[in-house]
């Protein structure tokens, strides 16, 4: 059967269009749309599609564009945007596989690469007989890092990207991001932020870590997610990350042992267009224990879980992290780790109390299986990972071998 791969948006990387040549040389056919200019300028040298239209307008141009081409496949990243859900929506309807990709739950040198979504909308089983099932005769996956990415070069394409879309939005006029915030006060605001943690506040970070470790007082982690992550909008019931670290502190204040302390830690990348240290210090001091939530932007996430008693996230990759070194965790939202015998099956106000420790052999065979069926060695800015990923990415789709659990 020909095969006919669409590619919508997706990482700001050749990833996308390396693994359309691969496909290409393996017979398939592979279509492009591009939505705006910072698309088109990772696509450049391959044929492609200009979607110059309101959003209003998506749905009907995207059915047409499906059934004219017959396409078989649908590869994207990020399946929450706008343009992404009516297309997957049509697909679905169509029985069109729909593949999305992103940064890999066993990060740093891993790529997700799954069939219709993540977190909520993963195929990944959530019964732990099934997993222990699947993960039979599966071999345990090597998770120490092989491949180093580019953190310049990932910064490099994301400005590029982004300014050029913006300053060329004339150029396709309809078009609707779904960031946030304008990227000039992003890029500023993270650069500042970045210079800030360079001269002082990794020191001081590191320096609150050291003495709680040395201290062996007791601590539970809350690492924040980035304020405009799809994970929290679409995969949580919470509003807004305020919203999450209000329940946070006040079930903390609330119920946590006495000589228990909460660090919360910033995300490494957020662009610091809000003062989060003063939220959580206001939170804490409206439920008086500011004596007893630290807040820190930098230090080594490793050392910090490593001491921890439990970690609390909403259903950031970080607990994959936490459940790699045996940690007590708890997902506030959906998540794909978020299993009963994996995270704390109880409610948060227990959590700070009788957390509930991963089951050990339902660990190995959860990373067993998802190594095997949705993760895909390599990374996205930087060779010779980026060659890996796209190689196993093009055999897992000219296979058929998306969410196959097999070795």
């Amino acid at each position: 059967m020909q095969r006919n791969i669409l590619f919508l948006q997706g990482p700001i990387t050749p990833f996308f269009k390396l693994l359309a040549d691969n496909l290409s040389a393996h017979g398939c056919v592979c279509f492009r749309i591009n939505l705006c200019f910072g698309d088109w300028l990772f696509w450049r040298g391959r044929d492609s599609t200009q979607f110059r239209g309101r959003q209003q307008q998506w749905p009907a141009f995207i059915e047409q564009y499906l059934d004219q081409h017959q396409i078989t496949d649908i590869v994207l990243l990020g399946e929450q945007r706008f343009y992404h859900q009516q297309a997957i929506r049509l697909a679905n309807a169509r029985g069109i596989q729909v593949v999305t990709t992103d940064f890999g739950y066993l990060r740093p040198d891993w790529i997700t690469f799954e069939r219709n979504g993540m977190s909520a909308n993963s195929d990944f089983p959530r019964k732990p007989e099934q997993i222990m099932a699947m993960a039979e005769g599966l071999p345990d996956p090597d998770l120490k890092q092989q491949f180093n990415d580019s953190f310049v070069r990932q910064v490099f394409w994301d400005m590029q990207y982004h300014l050029l879309s913006t300053a060329l939005r004339f150029l396709y006029p309809g078009y609707r991001s779904h960031q946030l915030h304008h990227p000039i006060w992003v890029y500023l605001g993270t650069g500042l932020r970045l210079l800030k943690l360079r001269l002082f506040r990794q020191r001081k970070a590191t320096k609150v870590i050291e003495a709680f470790v040395q201290s062996n007082a007791r601590y539970m982690v809350f690492p924040l997610q980035m304020a405009n992550d799809f994970q929290i909008r679409a995969y949580s019931d919470y509003d807004s990350l305020e919203q999450a670290i209000d329940e946070v502190v006040a079930s903390f204040a609330s119920h946590a042992p006495e000589d228990m302390s909460l660090i919360i830690k910033l995300h490494p990348l957020d662009p610091g267009l809000t003062n989060w240290r003063s939220i959580c210090y206001k939170r804490a001091k409206s439920y008086a224990v500011t004596d007893r939530v630290h807040f820190i932007d930098g230090g080594s996430l490793d050392d910090l879980i490593a001491h921890c008693e439990g970690v609390v996230t909403i259903n950031s990759t970080v607990g994959i992290w936490s459940l790699r070194q045996d940690k007590p965790t708890i997902a506030l939202g959906e998540a794909v780790y978020k299993i009963e015998g994996l995270t704390h099956a109880g409610t948060l106000n227990q959590f700070w109390c009788s957390p509930l420790l991963p089951s050990p052999s339902l660990c190995r065979s959860f990373f067993r299986a998802l190594a095997a069926g949705i993760q895909i060695r390599g990374v996205y800015y930087n060779q010779p990972g980026l060659g890996i990923a796209v190689e196993q990415a093009a055999k897992r789709l000219i296979q058929n071998k998306i969410n196959r659990f097999e070795s």
